[in-house]
């Protein structure tokens, strides 16, 4: 049965800016508020991001625990209040956003958000509820137990995205057709790479294996056009990308963008 929720209505692919437009001149700001904007100025509706709390409970867009890789700051954002966190610099440029912040300066945009820790569930849920983002927020993490949490506290107003295990149920359904094994996912989309080491994930089969879960299948992170090609020929929904020009050429020439609600 196909999931009816605001977050997945709109058109198919689904085109995803990985922590926004950072190409050009936005170098180097991955996960700020230029990055952001720029990725709407170029037409994207949907963009993924990440985020963190900090000591004293304010969630912030960032990728790393640490601050240290992308900023001019250093030392784990769960160890430092908002005050401190507030005063880094994004590629000494561009300041660390709170998560409300970014969805009050665009309120149109969908965001695809991986909650990067346990810490951050219980104000993550509390500042999308606050800001009336539900519709236009779909949670990720790389934990069952963390989604699991989530979904409690959150209830099925707040779409998410599978868990590992979830995922790798929806795998083998796809090999075990006859199973039917898609009832033990939990999640509504199936948001995973094209290939977990050896193994390749997106094949014919895992995208039938979603077909009948009702579930959609965005593919991350892919920056190659031949591999975008090859993956939306296969059937995949959403493509989460580095590239988002690459990704706007090769949705162009399929006739596929701009992305329409």
């Amino acid at each position: 049965m196909q999931i009816n929720h605001p977050y997945l209505s709109g058109t198919l692919p689904r085109a995803f800016a990985h922590r926004g437009w950072h190409l050009d001149e936005l170098d180097g700001l991955e996960n700020s508020l230029p990055a952001f904007q720029r990725a709407v100025a170029e037409g994207y509706a949907y963009v993924e991001t990440d985020v963190h709390a900090t000591a004293d409970g304010v969630v912030v867009v960032h990728h790393d625990a640490l601050l240290d890789r992308t900023t001019d700051a250093h030392g784990p954002i769960a160890k430092q209040t908002w005050s401190a966190v507030s005063r880094a610099k994004i590629g000494g440029r561009a300041p660390v956003s709170r998560l409300e912040d970014v969805l009050e300066e665009l309120p149109q945009t969908r965001f695809n958000i991986d909650v990067k820790s346990d810490r951050a569930i219980v104000p993550f849920v509390k500042t999308v509820e606050r800001m009336g983002a539900i519709d236009r927020v779909a949670a990720a993490a790389f934990s069952d137990n963390r989604l699991a949490a989530i979904r409690k506290l959150a209830g099925p107003k707040l779409i998410t995205s599978m868990g590992p295990r979830s995922a790798a149920v929806l795998w083998a359904s796809g090999w075990l057709p006859w199973a039917r094994l898609g009832f033990l996912c939990r999640g509504e989309m199936a948001q995973v790479p094209s290939r977990q080491g050896a193994m390749t994930v997106f094949d014919r089969a895992f995208v039938r294996s979603a077909e009948r879960a009702g579930v959609e299948v965005h593919a991350w992170t892919i920056n190659e056009r031949a591999h975008m090609e090859r993956l939306l020929g296969l059937g995949v929904q959403g493509i989460v990308t580095d590239r988002p020009d690459v990704l706007r050429e090769v949705l162009t020439e399929r006739g596929a963008w701009p992305p329409a609600d």
